[in-house]
């Protein structure tokens, strides 16, 4: 009887492979990133300053992190970090992110200080109603007007909130004139501008502040939307709402760059799906929801709500008119060089998407 011949020891070993191979094809393993098949495991810590059972947390930044734990089968992972822990501090959330204390933060782009001057002249008087088209201005105007203010950071969503409040603890707002001598928090370089010229101190401080120094009578009043109202229970300590939409303030969501480039590509698209044009398209519904909660807290509270008509509108409009060319000589100033360009193109995009 003639024998075959056994197989090679380099044919076994081939065809081993390609039985592997195709096993594993079949069981969808092959076909998963390489960072899946490693079971490698990414935590990334998010931070932010409001407290824990905000909207802010509950409807924006636990479901964005779900999400993408979802879409990575849980190799990304995230611990979210409130304004009751020790990463909670509204003026340290960009320096923890650029520093990789954090890996994600939100903050205000007026605070601290001189560290995104363009993103706030979003901010000027009148400029913006909605919060939709806040910030897809900022979110369009990125690229090629504010890319500056975003060195060492990956945006993952830029934000406004709806036209802005003065709440006042005993005073009743409604005029320009009734703002002369009032001593009020301000979130920004920019509102502070508008107050002075209106004949206010602002005081600049993290709103997780507003309610003491309120309370103590170290402010008269604060520049909020309606949300913080119930947020941070301004009701407690004003009578009185000046409901004017007069400016609004801008936000940040960003990644640590150095952090987003360490991450595996599959990783890194998860990320830009989630974010971007999908958070921005929820923008409008988080505020609308969280200042009705708000404004029903002062409401409840049988606080003065005051408005302004066609006529009372137009007084402000022209007393602030003068404020605009000094306030683009201050940013012109402080270095930005084309804060006209940035102005007027900020009106366009607002326009565009207020109109629509």
């Amino acid at each position: 009887m003639t024998l075959s011949p056994a197989p090679a020891p380099a044919t076994v070993s081939r065809t081993r492979r390609q039985l592997l191979k195709a096993g594993l094809a079949a069981s969808g393993i092959a076909a998963a990133p390489a960072y899946l098949r490693a079971q490698t495991k990414f935590q990334l810590k998010v931070a932010h300053y409001v407290p824990p059972g905000h909207g802010l947390q509950t409807d924006f930044i636990v479901p964005w992190t779900k999400e993408i734990e979802a879409k990575t089968n849980g190799a990304v992972t995230f611990q979210v970090f409130a304004a009751n822990s020790s990463l909670g501090q509204a003026q340290n959330q960009l320096d923890q992110v650029l520093n990789g204390v954090t890996d994600v933060g939100f903050g205000l782009c007026g605070i601290p200080r001189g560290r995104m001057t363009r993103s706030t002249i979003v901010e000027m008087p009148f400029l913006v109603k909605t919060a939709e088209a806040g910030s897809r201005a900022l979110w369009n105007m990125y690229p090629k007007f504010l890319m500056e203010d975003y060195k060492g950071l990956k945006p993952l969503l830029l934000m406004t909130h709806n036209g802005g409040l003065i709440h006042s603890k005993d005073k009743r707002i409604e005029k320009p004139d009734d703002m002369r001598g009032m001593r009020v928090r301000s979130p920004s370089p920019t509102v502070s501008m508008m107050l002075e010229f209106l004949g206010a101190t602002p005081v600049g401080m993290p709103p997780g502040q507003a309610y003491e120094n309120l309370q103590k009578g170290v402010i008269d009043g604060a520049a909020f939307p309606w949300d913080p109202v119930r947020a941070f229970k301004i009701d407690e300590v004003t009578k009185f709402h000046f409901d004017s939409q007069l400016y609004t303030a801008a936000f940040w969501y960003c990644m640590s760059q150095k952090k987003f480039d360490s991450l595996p590509k599959e990783v890194q698209k998860v990320i830009e799906a989630a974010s971007g044009e999908a958070l921005l398209s929820k923008v409008q519904g988080w505020w609308d929801a969280w200042d009705k909660a708000g404004k029903e807290a002062a409401q409840a509270r049988n606080s003065t709500i005051v408005t302004l008509n066609k006529e009372t509108r137009a007084l402000w409009e022209r007393t602030l008119v003068p404020m605009n060319n000094k306030a683009m000589i201050e940013f012109e100033g402080e270095g930005i060089k084309n804060a006209r360009d940035i102005y007027i193109e900020m009106q366009r995009q607002v326009a565009k998407y207020q109109k629509a």
